[in-house]
């Protein structure tokens, strides 16, 4: 298992060095941080994975900061993209590091090969699900690579920090986590109250992982405006948008406010949440004759939510001094 690992970082090393902008250099142990996002071919939500990235540059001005794409098909289309010209002049905002965008692994390696031998990976996942615990896998396996001479080792600290709303263990209790998470989406909470509206998020989920997650936020965020209707369904796995419609008819609520609960508004938001297909969120509420308020917006355009990974990246640096 070692050597295939071994295998597979040094063939990454090589497929990474050809790549634009990646310099060679070696000695000096300098730090580098990489945001492992899930990604986005929708080039209006890339501001919102860029909008973290220039929160932690700021926190962290002296590291060298990569964006990580963990999605295939993502990553596939951003790489085609790199030789449509027509699709380039259209977007001249889209940065060089989004056109030729890699995975985790391949950053990792990359940095490493460049010099870095301290890396710290910031996940901008929402919850440890599935996409995290994978993540977590990989670094976990870099970190397993045991050189005969210490002086090889390729990391000094290669170190993964948590999602927003947490993991699991007591060094940073996860009801914490979400209670941060819940007053950052105050600006909603607001914008819900002015309008006199009920709050609904849509929230990715999955089928094959528990999503209580987004439960244990939807009570937090009750309990913290106790004043008004907080929503939080998923497209996959529970709560699903069945059962945030018979919570609306329930309470006898006509009109909300809904909003990706989404660290980017991509395909999901645009078409599942806000689309026009009879099928979408959007549509099946104004059915019940429910006003809806659609914003597209994703979290990572939100300060106080990017500032969350900010705090998980300080914490996560620090835990690892310390360790």
């Amino acid at each position: 298992m070692k050597k295939t690992l071994f295998s597979l970082f040094i063939a990454l090393f090589i497929m990474g060095s050809a790549l634009p902008g990646w310099a060679t250099a070696t000695g000096d142990n300098r730090q580098a941080i990489v945001i492992a996002n899930f990604g986005t071919s929708y080039p209006k939500a890339l501001q919102a994975l860029t909008a973290i990235q220039k929160k932690v540059q700021q926190a962290f001005p002296d590291s060298r900061v990569e964006l990580a794409f963990t999605s295939n098909i993502v990553r596939k289309i951003w790489h085609e993209r790199q030789h449509d010209m027509a699709f380039q002049q259209q977007h001249p905002e889209i940065p060089q590091q989004v056109l030729y965008v890699q995975g985790p692994l391949a950053t990792i390696a990359n940095l490493q090969d460049a010099g870095y031998r301290t890396i710290y990976v910031q996940p901008s996942h929402i919850f440890a699900g599935e996409e995290y615990l994978d993540l977590s896998s990989y670094v976990e396996g870099l970190n397993s690579i045991n050189t005969i001479k210490t002086r090889f080792m390729p990391f000094e600290t290669l170190a993964i920090g948590r999602p927003a709303l947490g993991t699991f263990g007591d060094e940073h209790p996860y009801h914490d986590d979400l209670k941060k998470a819940a007053q950052a989406l105050a600006v909603d909470v607001e914008m819900a109250r002015k309008n006199d509206q009920a709050l609904v998020y849509m929230g990715h989920g999955n089928e094959y992982f528990t999503t209580g997650s987004y439960i244990e936020l939807q009570a937090t965020l009750r309990h913290m405006y106790p004043d008004l209707p907080i929503f939080i369904g998923t497209v996959e796995g529970f709560p699903s948008l069945d059962d945030v419609k018979n919570n609306l008819a329930k309470q006898n609520i006509n009109s909300v406010l809904l909003k990706p609960l989404m660290v980017v508004s991509g395909d999901h938001a645009n078409n599942d949440m806000a689309g026009e297909e009879d099928d979408s969120w959007k549509n099946q509420f104004e059915q019940m004759g429910i006003k809806v308020t659609t914003v597209l917006k994703g979290l990572g355009e939100n300060p106080a939510w990017a500032d969350i990974y900010v705090e998980h990246l300080q914490q996560l640096i620090m835990d690892s001094a310390a360790h």
